[in-house]
Formats: C-alpha cells, structure tokens, sequence
C-alpha cells in the first residue's frame, strides 16, 4: 500500500502540537479523526489538523486579539458549531501559504491562558516571568 502523500505543512503541525504540549498540565485530545487537539484540564484550547489538500487548519480561543485577527487575515473567520460566539476563531493555511510559528504559537498561548486554570497560569508566570508580559514560555526550561 503506498504512504499518504507528505504534506508541506506536516512538520508545522508536529511543531504547533508540540509547543502546545510544552504548556503545563495540557494533554493530546483527538475527538475527531484527523485532529490534533491540544486540552489543558480537558479543554481544548487548540484545534489542529491537516487536510488532504494540505492545508492547515488551526482554531483557538482569543478574546483578546480576536477580532484583529479576523480583520488581517482573508482565511480567519468565527469558528463554527457556536464557538465563534465564544471568542473562538479558525484559520486557514493553504498547503503553499507560509504559517509564521511564533504568531501562531502567541495565538495557541492567548487561547491557553483563557482555558487554563489560574493556578497553572500564575505557576508557568512565576517560573517565567516573561511569560507574563505577553512572550512565549521557554520550554527547555522546565
């Protein structure tokens, strides 16, 4: 039987996935086949996937950026099933379109701190305090 084919954007999800699996107390959750979901306390606050055309999809949490983030990208729009009520946006990356990781990866972590619980935030803050003026945790040091 042949391999699926390898799409562009497998090793960005594997990245993406990863990173958010970096955070404290997040799990792998794959409700769908297909998915990549990342839970922290059992609340997904990353939808993944890859599509057959090669696409990646990516939805999150951001009710902070939320609306910029639909305004400066054509592929954002409110993500569906009632969770763009919610503050939840989706967005598209067509198989040759690049994907910037760290404004990704700044998504995925506004969508952690508003599914996350507190204690976990303020320990991640407290071991790294850049955290809490909006950078990205360093995973190597925990």
């Amino acid at each position: 039987m042949a391999k699926p084919p390898q799409h562009a954007h497998a090793t960005t999800l594997k990245k993406l996935k990863a990173f958010g699996l970096s955070l404290p107390g997040t799990t792998p959750k794959a409700p769908w086949p297909g998915h990549d979901d990342v839970a922290v306390n059992n609340k997904t606050f990353v939808y993944l996937s890859l599509h057959d055309d090669g696409a990646l999809h990516v939805s999150a949490k951001l009710p902070v950026t939320g609306k910029a983030v639909l305004e400066a990208y054509p592929t954002a729009k409110p993500t569906g099933y009632g969770l763009g009520k919610s503050g939840w946006v989706s967005l598209s990356f067509a198989s040759d379109e690049p994907v910037v990781l760290d404004t990704v990866m700044r998504w995925m972590m506004e969508s952690y701190r508003a599914q996350a619980p507190k204690k976990l935030l303020k320990a991640l803050e407290d071991e790294q305090p850049w955290v809490k003026a909006g950078e990205l945790p360093d995973g190597k040091r925990r």
